[in-house]
């Protein structure tokens, strides 16, 4: 069965980068209204390994085994126009989940080439997980944001911009990037109302604050 199959190639591949696509193509997914972004997500992922692993071929012997495995369902791509590119921007949030942070220049390669186009106009990155009892810091942030400095340097990404920073490590990440942060993002559950010094901040430094209700764990 192509599930079986499915099952045989993910246990042999290192890396596996799955693809939801447009998930307003979903008819199943516009039917229910999921409780929470989380349950979302695993709507999301499990619909479209279920669709994905149901087109897998049932002889493994002739299917190659990939070191990088994509899934995807060819139904619910879309990629963008290019007569239309200059009308739309297109924005990109990124959940670090590992220490290396070269996945985020990979992440943006996978995105421009999946939505086919030649750069991004804006990325904003999520704070990479931290220890029990570890506080975020700049030493913390750095690497992750010289990584995307380097990308707009290379023209792959116009701004980029922060999430979940409070006034002081807003600050501090302002002073020392070269790159300097174009917006921040504000969690909706942890105020109803915008810290006046964080407010005060990015007015000063032309900072856009913007709000989510994203969780911190995507799939919790």
């Amino acid at each position: 069965m192509g599930t079986e199959g499915a099952r045989a190639l993910l246990e042999r591949a290192a890396t596996l980068t799955l693809q939801t696509g447009n998930l307003l193509s979903w008819g199943c997914l516009r039917k229910k209204c999921p409780a929470t972004p989380g349950e979302e997500v695993r709507d999301c992922i499990q619909k479209t390994l279920s669709e994905w692993s149901s087109k897998i071929g049932q002889d493994l012997n002739h299917q190659e085994i990939l070191e990088v495995l994509e899934c995807t369902v060819a139904q619910a791509i879309e990629k963008i126009n290019p007569e239309e590119r200059d009308e739309l921007k297109v924005s990109a949030k990124l959940f670090i989940v590992g220490s290396n942070s070269s996945s985020i220049r990979d992440a943006v390669d996978l995105a421009c080439s999946a939505l086919r186009v030649a750069q991004l106009d804006s990325v904003i990155i999520a704070p990479p997980p931290v220890e029990d009892g570890t506080s975020l810091s700049l030493e913390y942030l750095q690497p992750y944001w010289q990584e995307l400095e380097t990308l707009v340097q290379n023209k792959k990404i116009v701004a980029i911009g922060t999430s979940d920073l409070d006034k002081t490590l807003l600050e501090q990440l302002y002073l020392w990037a070269q790159v300097k942060p174009s917006s921040n993002q504000v969690n909706l559950a942890s105020c109803c109302v915008m810290p006046p010094d964080l407010t005060a901040f990015a007015k000063q430094f032309d900072i856009q604050l913007l709000t989510h209700n994203d969780p911190k764990d995507g799939i919790c």
